[in-house]
């Protein structure tokens, strides 16, 4: 049998419980949420040894616009192909952000 303090405590869980409206994420969101965070860190990492110019704040705008406009997608798969095509331009972006610290 249940101690009285026990059920109490239980019933509160139930009633206020955390994950009550909120999105739960799955193992494979989780992932991939953690791909798309390292790719965001890795481009602003990329990004900061830019010498000052108009050219690094374009860039910081384009990557934080892009990250924004697909913030939203559930799609594993779409998620999949955004984080494979970001890291495609990141790619790109590295080769010229080389040429412009040399």
């Amino acid at each position: 049998m249940m101690r009285p303090t026990a059920i109490l405590w239980a019933r509160i869980a139930t009633q206020k419980s955390l994950l009550r409206g909120k999105n739960v994420l799955t193992l494979e969101h989780f992932m991939q949420k953690k791909k798309a965070l390292s790719l965001w860190r890795e481009i602003m990492r990329a990004i900061i040894k830019i010498p000052g110019s108009p050219t690094k704040r374009e860039m910081r705008d384009y990557a934080r616009t892009e990250f924004e406009r697909h913030r939203d997608v559930q799609d594993i798969g779409h998620i999949r192909y955004l984080i494979s095509t970001g890291r495609t331009q990141f790619d790109g972006m590295k080769r010229y952000i080389n040429e412009q610290v040399l």
